[in-house]
Order: C-alpha cells, then sequence, then structure tokens
C-alpha cells in the first residue's frame, strides 16, 4: 500500500518551498522535494545535477545542448520525486513538491519538448489531490526583486522583464491547470503570512487523510 499522496503545486514565488519548509519542521507528514534545504543528503545527487548542469544549460548559447539531452537531465528531478513519494512509509502522508507538473509545464512553454518523454511522466501514480498556492503575477514579480532573482525557467526571452515574467507566469498557470485536470485541486490563494499558509495546507492534507 502506498502513502496518501498530494502535491504542492503553484506558480513561481508563491511560498511553496517556505510552506514545504513549515510542513518538514513540524513533522506531521513526510515532505518530498528536491530544494536544497529539504533534499535528503543521502540523494545530493540529484542537487548536484541540479545546480551544476541546468544551471550552465540555462544559460549556455542556443544549441550548445540538445532538447533531449536537457529533459534527460530534468527527467533525473522528477524521477527521484516519483521514486521517493510512492517509497515513503504508509504510516503518514506525503506531500511532494510539485511532482512532474511544474517540470513538464515548463519545459513545454521553453520549447523543451519530447511527447514519449512526457507521456511516460503522465503515467506516474497520481496523486490522491493537488493543493495550488495561488499568487498574483504582480506579487510574485514583486518577490523576484523585480526579476532580480528570476531564473531563466520563470519568464520569456533572454533577460527578465515584468511583461515577459507575468505572462510566462500566466502561460505556467494554464499549462498546469490542463495537466491536473480531472483530479482533486484544492486552490488556496494569499495569506497573511507563512505560518497561516502551513497550516491551511497542513490542514487540507489532514482532512485529505481522514476523508
Amino acid at each position: 500500500m502506498r502513502p496518501r499522496l498530494t502535491v504542492l503545486l503553484g506558480p513561481d514565488y508563491s511560498g511553496k518551498s517556505s510552506v514545504l519548509e513549515g510542513l518538514a519542521e513540524r513533522g506531521t507528514c513526510t515532505v518530498v522535494s528536491y530544494d536544497e534545504a529539504l533534499l535528503d543528503p543521502a540523494y545530493s545527487l540529484i542537487g548536484r545535477v541540479r545546480d551544476e548542469f541546468l544551471t550552465e544549460a540555462l544559460r549556455a548559447p542556443a544549441g550548445r545542448y540538445s532538447s533531449d539531452l536537457f529533459l534527460t537531465v530534468v527527467q533525473i528531478a522528477v524521477v527521484h520525486l516519483r521514486d521517493r513519494a510512492v517509497d515513503a512509509p504508509p504510516d503518514r502522508p506525503v506531500v511532494v513538491d510539485s511532482y512532474y507538473f511544474k517540470l513538464l509545464a515548463k519545459c513545454s512553454l521553453l520549447g523543451y519538448d519530447n511527447a514519449s518523454l512526457f507521456s511516460w511522466w503522465r503515467s506516474f501514480p497520481p496523486p490522491d489531490q493537488v493543493v495550488y498556492l495561488d499568487v498574483e503575477p504582480a506579487v510574485a514579480w514583486e518577490r523576484s526583486g523585480w526579476g532580480a532573482d528570476a531564473n531563466p525557467m520563470e519568464h520569456y526571452g533572454e533577460n527578465p522583464t515584468e511583461e515577459s515574467f507575468t505572462r510566462f507566469q500566466m502561460d505556467l498557470g494554464e499549462v498546469m491547470a490542463k495537466e491536473t485536470a480531472g483530479l482533486n485541486v484544492i486552490t488556496l490563494g494569499q495569506t497573511d503570512g507563512v505560518e497561516e499558509s502551513v497550516d491551511l495546507v497542513e490542514k487540507t492534507v489532514r482532512d485529505g487523510a481522514h476523508g
């Protein structure tokens, strides 16, 4: 029996990472992520691949790395999330960081496309629910330091502008909505702080586990 699986999803700068860190600190559920702050040291290879290859590849001149090679490396993170989620102890709920939904959406929008690979990702065990943390693009833009902290997978074009960032985030939300269509999606709006967001997500996960 696999554990009950909740995917925490949202656009960039929605506060997802902060909520996951808060959930991990409370210890009421198993948190699965490839973010450095949440990655189990036993899987440090995942972090090194992300930091060393993806950072270089995203900034490399066009054509240096093929789309297939880029997606092969992205797939390391995607499969890691699946493995850790389905292999987690079944005695408490699992909250997984975006699963494959967000990376698939971003790769599609940025032109890294592979129908066969994406079809395989979509065959992964579906989550029991998706908790979607929503945020207005204008708020996300401000949280990004007005583009200063935005990475190349958060906007269109070579350099972030408010227009290229906003358009990308809106398209990202639409693609993620299509990918999660038919699933139990619970949308949570902006709150007054991280603790309130953690409380809401924790309650949603707990209610789902007892529903």
